[in-house]
């Protein structure tokens, strides 16, 4: 029996709260005060007769009955937005959305190109592109917040449920200003890496271990001044202005290259190419809107990178 003192507010914030492993967080992204959240979650546990969070540590984790909740109260939220959705189209005439979440290496190089192509097919179906950390890409796509995911393909145990299409593999390189002292080449660029400030991936980011196996292996122990960042806007503009070295996927910064505005430092980063391509819930079946998009995203990449 459905127990009624169960609402639509209850699973949108337990859901967020589940997303975000933070009360706080959540709040914020609600738009909601750190006791409303609070008190919403102790009627859920109430309605349920179980505990869905508890404390570790200065923060909190959802507990194995929240696992077992989440995953249908997930579902749930996406059958209303579904639901919603529909109501739309018969009320505008419109396709389905399409949601999609793009890594910065996908959205600077493949998605422009992917959704010229994509507007061409007059589908009429409204594009959101959300762009973020691999994690949470793929968190926001387990609960049905987005249809699809164009990036990385994550560690195994973050797969699980998910379906991945491999399009292309993306190096991780050295980026610098053009002119930067280190390009002269009248020193091993790894013996000068310390002399300069780092921009490295965050940690918990996809490529930061593969980051890290690499510079061990190439004698680089430690980097002291380091400044980690997700964000390519920042990245991009620190950069160009200062001598500081930018690890990086190649894609995010392959367009600057081009143009002149950064430069590559020559160092043979080949084994750390990683594979890129769409990931969707292995349950899910893609709308004509989606498909579309999907194979637009595929010609893209065989127009722009056709060795891969």
């Amino acid at each position: 029996m459905i127990d009624s003192r169960v609402k639509f507010r209850h699973l949108h914030t337990f859901v967020e709260v589940a997303r975000q492993k933070s009360v706080v967080k959540a709040a914020d992204l609600l738009n909601i005060s750190q006791p409303a959240v609070t008190k919403t979650i102790r009627e859920l546990e109430e309605a349920l007769g179980v505990a869905v969070f508890e404390r570790e540590g200065r923060g909190i984790r959802i507990t194995r009955y929240g696992e077992v909740f989440l995953r249908h109260a997930g579902a749930a939220l996406t059958a209303l937005r579904q639901g919603i959705d529909s109501v739309s189209q018969e009320l505008f005439d419109s396709a389905p959305p399409v949601r999609v979440g793009a890594l910065p290496t996908v959205s600077t190089r493949i998605m422009p190109r992917a959704m010229s192509l994509f507007l061409e097919e007059r589908t009429g179906s409204r594009i959101k592109i959300i762009t973020g950390d691999n994690a949470v890409l793929l968190e926001q796509l387990r609960v049905g917040d987005l249809d699809l995911v164009v990036g990385r393909l994550a560690a195994p145990e973050q797969m699980a449920s998910f379906s991945f299409e491999h399009l292309y593999s993306d190096p991780i390189v050295f980026a610098v200003r053009a002119g930067h002292p280190l390009l002269a080449g009248k020193r091993s660029v790894f013996e000068g890496l310390a002399d300069y400030p780092i921009l490295m991936p965050t940690r918990g980011s996809i490529i930061r271990p593969i980051v890290e196996q690499f510079l061990i292996a190439n004698g680089v122990a430690s980097l002291p001044t380091q400044v980690e960042t997700v964000s390519d806007a920042f990245g991009r503009a620190f950069v160009r202005k200062t001598d500081a070295i930018w690890i990086i996927s190649s894609g995010v910064i392959a367009t600057d290259v081009e143009d002149g505005m950064l430069a590559m430092l020559p160092i043979d980063t080949s084994e750390t190419k990683g594979p890129v391509g769409l990931t969707i819930r292995a349950d899910a079946t893609p709308s004509m809107p989606q498909t579309i998009l999907m194979q637009t995203l595929r010609q893209a990449v065989e127009e722009i990178m056709p060795m891969r």
